[in-house]
C-alpha cells in the first residue's frame, strides 16, 4: 500500500473501551441536564453528609440501583470515592460540585 500524501485526511481510529464509554457519556450528558426524581433523591442525601458521601441503601434499607449510581456518575453528578473491600461490586460514591448544583437546580 503506498504511503499517504502529505495533507491527506485519515480516519480516526474507532473508540474502544474507556474511550467509547466516555464518548457515549458525553452525548448523554448533553441530552440530559437534570436528574430524574430517583437520581435527585439519591444525590440530595449526599448534600448533608461529610464529604458528600452518597448512601448505598435507600430509606427503606434497599440497595440503591447500580443503574442509578452509574447514570449519576456518567452525568458527572457523582464520582467513585473508594473501593469497598467487603463488596467490591458496590460503588461507594460522593457528590460532586456539579451534582450539588443539579440538586439545587431541581428544587
Amino acid at each position: 500500500m503506498p504511503p499517504l500524501a502529505k495533507g491527506t485526511p485519515t480516519a480516526a481510529p474507532a473508540p474502544s473501551g474507556d474511550a467509547e464509554h466516555a464518548a457515549k457519556s458525553a452525548i448523554v450528558t448533553r441530552l440530559i441536564s437534570r436528574p430524574t426524581a430517583v437520581q435527585r433523591g439519591w444525590l440530595a442525601r449526599g448534600v448533608t453528609q461529610p464529604g458528600g458521601k452518597l448512601p448505598l441503601f435507600d430509606e427503606r434499607g434497599q440497595r440503591i440501583s447500580p443503574r442509578t449510581i452509574q447514570s449519576c456518575i456518567d452525568q458527572g453528578w457523582a464520582e467513585p470515592w473508594f473501593a469497598n473491600p467487603i463488596k467490591p461490586e458496590w460503588l461507594v460514591c460522593k457528590l460532586t460540585e456539579r451534582g450539588r448544583a443539579a440538586v439545587e437546580r431541581s428544587d
